[in-house]
């Protein structure tokens, strides 16, 4: 039996996470079975850990070694919970570990007692058994640590490049730029020479981002933050961004400001505005409150969500395999991820590290290891 941690909306409004003991099964032919030692918390783990319930409410009961936490789920959230109502469903989007068994075929074997990173849900347990396509072999010498965030955010990062490209655009904007993805993609667009604009929210993240080569950092606290977003929009022709907050007025900044440096250059008055396209995506919701549009940006733009796998599956396989290759390649360099803290499964569940990694907050990210302080 392995220990895994589970979340549970109940019909009454409750939250409820607790750890479970479920079975490790002996892998297929094209299936491992991986010894999780590395698993991150990211905001999409957030979502279904905790079901929108409001953790400031969260209580703890259960024993020392079956913790219990419930949280009482506002009324608003209860609509979005409706298709997993009184299900326990494991958390955990990604990790890395140790193949500990390997079915029978030569591509399972090979990967017997090497480490390889996983994108395949239900990763806050001791065990995960997985077809080999959904391994990435990490480089000799990488440890489950370093590899654990091989998926979400790298890809999120390499994918926001090349929807860029595919899309005919020239340069990108980023908000929460400062996050563990905003520092990667900093990273990636000083190496593929891609004009970056990045949106913080205080000042040391101004200094943070500077100091790792970004040209263009606008802190969104400032009072010339709309100048001074306008005045990099100019310098790099950005139409395209990349929105982590999701809801509030700064999607509509964005577009303002890009409508603002596009009519810079423009030749005649338009009563619709000018003729450059804007997009904002949307991946993200560290704002889980409406967008607000105050439409002072003319006519020609759009605003629309942003997923991984969906991009994923319209580029398709071939190009998939290519970036994850590249962030294998990588992992140590551009796609190198910082964590605030290791905690354990039955440390997850304490109400005082709930309090920090639930507050979604910039440098401090939390990662599981759920064979930690474990016995096998």
């Amino acid at each position: 039996m392995g220990l895994q941690l589970r979340s549970s909306v109940k019909k009454e409004g409750v939250l409820e996470l607790s750890l479970a003991d479920v079975e490790v099964p002996e892998p297929g032919a094209d299936e491992v079975l991986v010894r999780v030692e590395a698993s991150p918390i990211n905001p999409s783990d957030l979502g279904l850990l905790f079901g929108g319930a409001d953790m400031t409410t969260a209580e703890s009961a259960g024993s020392t070694d079956r913790p219990v936490v419930t949280a009482s789920v506002p009324p608003a959230m209860m609509k979005a919970n409706a298709a997993r109502l009184d299900e326990s469903l494991p958390a955990g989007n990604e990790g890395a570990g140790v193949v500990v068994k390997a079915g029978a075929s030569a591509e399972a074997q090979a990967l017997m007692g090497r480490t390889v990173a996983v994108l395949g849900g239900a990763m806050y347990s001791q065990y995960r058994c997985l077809k080999v396509d959904q391994c990435l072999l990490l480089p000799e010498g990488t440890t489950p640590a370093e590899g654990a965030s091989c998926f979400v955010n790298p890809l999120t990062a390499l994918g926001m490049v090349e929807t860029m490209r595919l899309e005919g655009h020239k340069a990108l904007v980023h908000t929460a730029a400062a996050s563990n993805l905003g520092q990667m993609l900093v990273r990636i667009c000083l190496a593929d020479d891609v004009p970056l604009v990045n949106i913080v929210r205080k000042p040391e993240h101004v200094a943070l981002l500077k100091s790792m080569g970004a040209r263009y950092v606008c802190d969104s606290s400032s009072e010339t933050f709309m100048a001074d977003l306008t005045e990099a929009l100019v310098e790099t022709g950005a139409t395209l961004a990349f929105d982590a907050i999701g809801g509030g007025r700064l999607a509509s900044q964005i577009l303002t400001c890009m409508e603002v440096a596009a009519n810079r250059t423009a030749k005649e008055f338009n009563r619709y505005g000018s003729n450059v396209y804007k997009q904002v995506y949307i991946y993200g919701g560290l704002d889980r409150g409406p967008t607000e549009l105050n439409r002072a940006f003319g006519m020609t733009w759009g605003l629309g969500g942003w997923l991984l796998m969906p991009f994923l599956q319209k580029v398709g396989p071939e190009a998939t395999e290519q970036l994850k290759q590249r962030v294998a390649s990588e992992i140590k360099t551009t796609f190198a991820s910082g964590y605030t803290k290791v905690v354990s499964l039955l440390e997850a569940l304490q109400l005082e590290e709930i309090a920090v990694y639930g507050k979604q907050a910039t440098g401090e990210k939390y990662l599981i290891n759920p064979n930690q302080g474990l016995a096998d």
